[in-house]
Order: structure tokens, then sequence, then C-alpha cells
């Protein structure tokens, strides 16, 4: 959402988002976020303020890291933390971050400049204040005029506010490269066992084919409750879905929902409509005429039966990278989009873990590879023992549902397979 604001001072700065009461005097802080609904308990809160104003040890930082840091274009939040942290989940660590402001993603913009002061042991994140006599915040001069007062010889200037227009959404730094993550914000769908067969179908193509490409028209129903509409307001861009598949809790082989295979995206052109016939008694009757759609976009060929979902607006998503709130446990239920058990780094599972868990958005969880079952023939008579679990590397959520949620790996040494383990990383 672009934000105006208003400049009465010659010089002035912009930082990256909320922080404590404790740094607002080295910052200045960004518009406020929308307020959440989020409610922490008084012993989280205390653990976040103790944190925050604690900063990391030193020994958490990682080798190298940089006293200063000029945000460049291209940078990644989690790139960034990696930078200065050993653990990049220790991040609002290090900002001072409490809770509510982990719930309203930290910003940082290019053009900023990052500090690390380190005191008493421990170490903490601020910005540096932009400087520059006679320039704004963007870097331009403040309109201004110079007049000088004949009797003393003293020069007086008088400053014009003017409004500065900034659009934040086209400059905040994203967490991980776009390119990387934003295909899956709108590709998984978690839905329920009958939520997908409520959905608009394709009934039928031209010239009777039997698959539909980019370029090709089709004809879609809605439920007769809900018609496929083009009245204005309606929705006129879908994303198209296959039957759902379910997903499974390893350990207890427990349903926890159904994922829906995304296919391609489809274009509205005209909405479905009731044709008065007369039959062949005489007699008036209605015709349902299905809606007229285009394929924009295919990830496989569509066909008809599948099913089709309102676009969701596009929104600029900023996770910051952190541990849960206590201990968490869980097991990797499917790799999405593929028909194997393994999967690579930059790759997406799912999680048998939800926001029923206390599983949010940005949480970072250690991948564990399990320990394989060896005989122990060391001691005369063979035993079975099981070797400890390893750590294989990191992932973050990055959508959550009820009991299932989505995580991409970030970090790996070996294969990640269905049923491994996920744990808090620290």
């Amino acid at each position: 959402m672009p934000i105006t604001s208003f400049s009465l001072k010659p010089t002035c700065a912009s930082t990256v988002g909320l922080a404590l009461a404790s740094l607002l005097s080295s910052l200045l802080l960004s518009p406020p976020a929308l307020a959440q609904n989020a409610v922490t308990t008084p012993n989280q809160k205390a653990v976040a303020q103790q944190v925050a104003q604690a900063g990391v040890p030193l020994d958490a930082l990682a080798p190298g890291a940089p006293d200063r840091y000029n945000v460049k274009s291209g940078d990644t939040l989690w790139a960034i933390s990696g930078l200065f942290l050993k653990s990049p989940w220790r991040w609002p660590e290090l900002w001072g971050m409490n809770l509510q402001d982990v719930q309203n993603p930290h910003r940082i913009f290019p053009g900023q400049t990052l500090v690390l002061e380190k005191s008493n042991g421990v170490a903490r994140l601020t910005t540096a204040a932009m400087t520059g006599s006679g320039e704004g915040a963007n870097g331009t001069s403040d309109a201004k005029t110079r007049a000088v007062d004949g009797s003393a010889g003293i020069a007086t200037v008088k400053v014009s506010p003017r409004t500065r227009y900034e659009s934040l959404s086209e400059n905040v730094l994203p967490t991980l490269k776009n390119q990387v993550i934003e295909p899956f914000l709108v590709e998984p769908l978690i839905v329920d066992e009958g939520g997908l067969l409520k959905a608009p179908r394709i009934v039928s193509t031209q010239e009777g084919r039997v698959l539909l490409s980019r370029g090709d028209r089709a004809y879609a129903l809605g439920d007769p409750a809900t018609p496929l509409t083009d009245a204005k307001g309606e929705p006129r861009l879908f994303r198209v879905f296959r039957s759902v598949t379910p997903l499974k809790d390893p350990g207890t082989a427990v349903v926890l929902g159904y994922e829906a295979q995304f296919v391609g995206k489809a274009e509205l052109i005209r909405g479905q409509a009731m044709r008065e016939l007369v039959g062949k008694d005489g007699k008036p009757t209605l015709d349902i005429v299905p809606a007229t759609i285009d394929i924009v976009r295919t990830k496989e060929e569509m066909r008809v039966g599948d099913r089709l979902l309102p676009e969701p607006p596009r929104e600029m998503l900023s996770y910051v990278p952190r541990a849960p709130d206590g201990k968490m446990d869980g097991r990797i239920v499917s790799v999405y989009g593929s028909s194997v058990i393994n999967a690579a780094q930059s790759q997406v599972v799912v999680l048998n873990r939800g926001t029923r868990d206390g599983l949010q958005s940005g949480h970072v969880l250690a991948l564990l590879k399990d320990g394989p079952r060896v005989l122990d023939r060391t001691s005369g008579t063979p035993v079975e023992i099981k070797l400890p679990d390893e750590r294989n590397g990191l992932l973050m959520v990055f959508r959550t549902f009820e009991k299932l949620s989505y995580a991409l790996i970030l970090q790996i040494t070996d294969g990640v397979k269905v049923g491994d383990h996920v744990t808090s990383p620290r």
C-alpha cells in the first residue's frame, strides 16, 4: 500500500519497522503496521522483552560479521541474517523485536545501513540515521529560501513542507528470493474432503478436445446456488485444480487434510446463464448455458472435470525467520509436486503440524535424518540398536493450515524423505 509522509525539516530519516522503546533514541519508526489479533501470554511477553533487551552473545555472531552493512537491491532477509549470525533464526533477538514486531514483519529497505553495536558481551543491530545538509529522506532537497537580515547579518532559512510518495511494497526486502518462494504462495492448497467438489468445474471443450493448454477455450459450470457469473465485482481470474490427495500423518496414518493439485489458470470470458426454450411438448423450459473460459497458463494439461477457484490478490509477504516458541516436533508428510518421496534443497514439503500446534509462517525448523538400525556385534551376541538422529539442514514454514503446513527447504546436507523428523532448531 503506498505510504505518504510529510517532511517539515531539511533532513529526516526513515527506518525499517517497529523496534523496542529502548532503541527509539537511535531508530526512527516506519509507518505503523496493521493491528494484529494475535494473543500473547504474559510469560511470552516477558521472554520477548528480556531477549530484546539482552541482544545476543558475541559468540552467536557469524565469523567475520561486519560492523556496518549497506543493504543492496537483491539482498534477502535470510542472507543478511546469516551474514550477522551463526544461527539466522535468532534474527529477532539481534534486532530487538518483541512478539508484536514479529507478527508485523520487520521491514528493511535497500539503501539503509545496518550497524552492529557491541557492548557488555552482547550485540544488537540498529540502523544508521541518514544525514545530508538540506536533504530529505529520499536524497532530494526540500524547497527552501534564504534571506539575510541586513542589520544583524544573520541568514534566515525558510523551510516549506512537501509531500513525499513512496511505495513500500516495491522496495521491501524479501525474506527469500521471490522466484524461489512466490510460486508456492498460490499453488499449494489444502482443502477439506468435499471442499473442492463444490467449486465450479470444466464441463466441455471446443471440438471435443481431451486435453487443454494455454490459449484453448473451454466451458465451465458453477453450483446452481453460486453460478459462475461475470457480474461487476465478481472474480474473473481462476486457478485450476485437479482431484485431491489425502495427506496422512506418518506416525498415526490419520488423514490430516487433502491436497489439491494445481494445474494452471483460466480467465472468465462470459458468465453462465439461463436460456428459455420451448420443449417438444410446446411448454417453455429453462436451459443452462455454461460459462466461457480461456486457459491463460498451464502447469499441466487440463481436462474436463478440473475445478476452478478464484485467484487470490497478490500479496507482498515478508517473514521474519525465527525459532518457534517452546519445543516443536513434527514429521514430513509429503513432497509437494512430486511423485517421489525424496526432496532436495529449495523444494517444498508438507509438515504434520499447523496452527493448532502453534506453528506460524516464518518459523525455522531443523531437519533430522532418521538414524538407521544396525547390529551391534561387539558384545558376543548381536543386538539391534538404533543410531541417533542427525541434523540434516533447515527449513522455513511459509504457509499454514489448521493441521498441516508448507515449508521450504533452505539448507540441506543429504536427501530429505517422507517421514523424516523436524524439530526446533536449538
